[in-house]
């Protein structure tokens, strides 16, 4: 090998030490060898295919699934120095000639390619005429035809082990339960490939699920504490994404819809904001987020439940990648759960995609239900055991309460048998508190025995109750006839009285007023002593203008962390500078006179 991977660190990308795996990973690529990697989002698994191409001889060929990912990964490599570039259908055919003479001339550390392009016969031509150091497969779960991504070209890169057995594969995830990690290694023939898995506790980020009733008012109350701040707001719908982002802009947040609706032109222009500029919020459905880098996002918000446990993880995961406190917050309800079960009866999958959809989302419903520590039950679902409570997710530090319900669930049940198992929660709810509406009279519904026997609990206790008997499978959404609830299998037990229930009791409204604000205003605060905080915004905007003068995302040119420690150390030469996290023999070079006349303007004015 040329260098040390642990000089190439400090020299390259600025890090004193590797986290966690990251040296036994870059030793095992840099000398040969195959690998399988299963690192969370943020837990540095870009390094361990970057730092062993730049120790091997060659280009490393880097597989991935968008542009935006491959931009921001090439934008940040130029910035520290690396021979870095990206061929996929953003480039004009000039540009992209000249990559590929790059490329061939052996003038590229790093080369960013789509599956598709990878797979052509002109491309393939290419590599058998190049020097190749490593292939990194990144994304790796697109592979899974069950998982949340699936791009069927993935399946064909078993074609880089048949041509190129020489050269070391690794692939890269951050998302994939243990059946997906599994067929990831079948896919790509990695079976024999050693495999490094990386706890996927993101212990920087607070979990919190609350009951969906004014949903609008409840992201702004979540809102307050995160002024400001970068983030992500989820929603099922286009429309939906539409409104609320009008509706945040109304309310004096800088806020921008993304959804694939739009016009391509306005859709980059707000995701290039986002990526650009300090303190934006997306509003967006799922479209957006894969390939997004931005490490300094602070929060991510789900207006609705999203699909599957898998995607809710990696959809939070864009939160908090630089390891600062961030926050995942989900509103949901039962319409959630019937509208999502409804699409998949309704799409053209075939059963058993479909029973396997159903499984995923039962688990994400499980979670959003459980008593215990969010923490432990996302995790198990990636088979991973957390032996401890948390401390630091909603029910941790407000520990909901139980209540016997098994006598409301049986009127539940009663007076969805007798009403025809045909009518949603709201109708059932009506007629269960002895509502005299027009549409309860229509049906006749004033004349059954269930009518107003559940008078001595409120609206919200109801719709607590239906949407967690059908989290526990006593009570099934009737997807073909338009969402209603009939009985489950299990529910005869409850019926017929053999069996208690215990549900979650819905928090009162103090207790979620003070779980959806003041806690994150603490948690995200900077770290800095109030004499440093003059000299830490200087910083930033001398970053912004950087950023804004090379058309660059601010994070690519320095963290907040980075930034912090040089307002707390006030490093007097380059070589004091040298020290800090991040900041390698590229940047020092490109960055480090100016850093320091910001730092002795702002020491000289105090």
């Amino acid at each position: 090998m040329k260098e040390s991977p642990e000089a190439l660190l400090r020299r390259v990308f600025g890090h004193a030490a590797f986290r966690g795996e990251q040296a036994a990973i870059v030793e095992h690529v840099a000398t040969g060898h195959d690998a399988l990697v299963l690192m969370p989002t943020g837990g540095g698994k870009s390094l361990c295919y970057q730092l062993p191409a730049l120790l091997r001889d060659g280009t490393a060929i880097v597989v991935s699934p968008l542009i935006a990912l491959m931009q921001d990964q090439v934008e940040a490599l130029r910035q520290l120095g690396v021979r870095a570039a990206y061929l996929n259908s953003s480039l004009d055919a000039a540009t992209a000639q000249d990559v590929e003479r790059d490329w061939q001339s052996g003038n590229l550390d790093l080369l960013y390619v789509a599956p598709e392009r990878l797979l052509t016969q002109r491309f393939l031509s290419m590599l058998e005429r190049s020097q190749i150091a490593l292939f990194a497969i990144d994304e790796a779960h697109c592979v899974s035809q069950w998982g949340h991504d699936f791009r069927p070209e993935y399946r064909e890169l078993t074609v880089l082990h048949e041509r190129w057995p020489g050269v070391p594969r690794m692939a890269l995830t951050a998302t994939a339960d243990p059946p997906t990690q599994r067929e990831i290694a079948e896919r790509l023939e990695l079976v024999e490939a050693r495999r490094f898995a990386s706890s996927f506790d993101r212990p920087n980020i607070r979990y919190t699920v609350t009951q969906k009733e004014n949903a609008r008012q409840q992201l702004l109350a979540f809102l307050q504490p995160h002024t400001g701040h970068a983030g992500i707001v989820y929603c099922l719908s286009r429309r939906k994404v539409d409104e609320t982002a009008a509706f945040l802009v109304g309310h004096g947040i800088d806020a921008v819809p993304y959804h694939a609706g739009m016009e391509a032109a306005a859709r980059a222009a707000n995701q290039r904001r986002f990526l650009l500029e300090d303190g934006v919020v997306v509003v967006a459905t799922i479209a957006f987020g894969m390939g997004i880098d931005k490490p300094d996002v602070r929060f991510v918000a789900h207006m609705d439940l999203p699909k599957s446990i898998e995607g809710y993880y990696q959809e939070t995961g864009r939160a908090g990648r630089d390891g600062e406190p961030a926050d995942a917050w989900m509103c949901h309800g039962l319409g959630d759960v019937v509208l999502l079960r409804q699409m998949i009866d309704q799409s053209e999958s075939g059963d058993e995609r479909k029973r396997l959809e159903h499984h995923k989302l039962d688990a994400l419903v499980g979670y959003c239900e459980s008593m215990r520590c969010r923490r432990q039950v996302l995790l198990a679902n990636f088979g991973e055991e957390y032996p401890d409570s948390c401390g630091h997710c909603d029910n941790c530090l407000q520990p909901p309460e139980s209540w016997d319900a098994t006598e409301a669930v049986r009127k539940a049940l009663s007076c969805v048998y007798r009403t025809g198992q045909r009518f949603g929660a709201a109708h059932l709810i009506d007629v269960l508190r002895g509502s005299d509406g027009e549409r309860i009279r229509q049906f006749g519904h004033d004349q059954l025995a269930v009518h107003g026997v559940g008078a001595d609990l409120d609206a919200r206790t109801w719709r607590s109750v239906f949407r967690q008997v059908v989290a526990l499978g006593f009570l099934e959404v009737d997807t073909e006839g338009y969402g209603g609830l009939r009985l489950g299998a299990s529910s005869r037990p409850v019926l017929k009285g053999e069996q208690a229930v215990h549900l979650r009791k819905p928090p009162g409204r103090r207790e979620r007023n003070r779980t959806g604000t003041g806690v994150a205003r603490s948690q995200i605060a900077i770290d800095l002593d109030p004499a440093d905080l003059a000299l830490f915004e200087a910083l930033r905007a001398l970053r912004a203008r950087l950023a804004q003068e090379q058309n660059v995302p601010a994070y690519v040119i320095f963290h907040d962390s980075t930034l912090r420690e040089i307002a707390s150390r006030r490093p007097a030469s380059k070589s004091e500078l040298a020290g800090m996290g991040g900041i390698g023999a590229g940047k020092l070079g490109r960055y480090g006179d100016a850093v320091l006349d910001v730092i002795r303007d702002a020491t000289a004015s105090e």
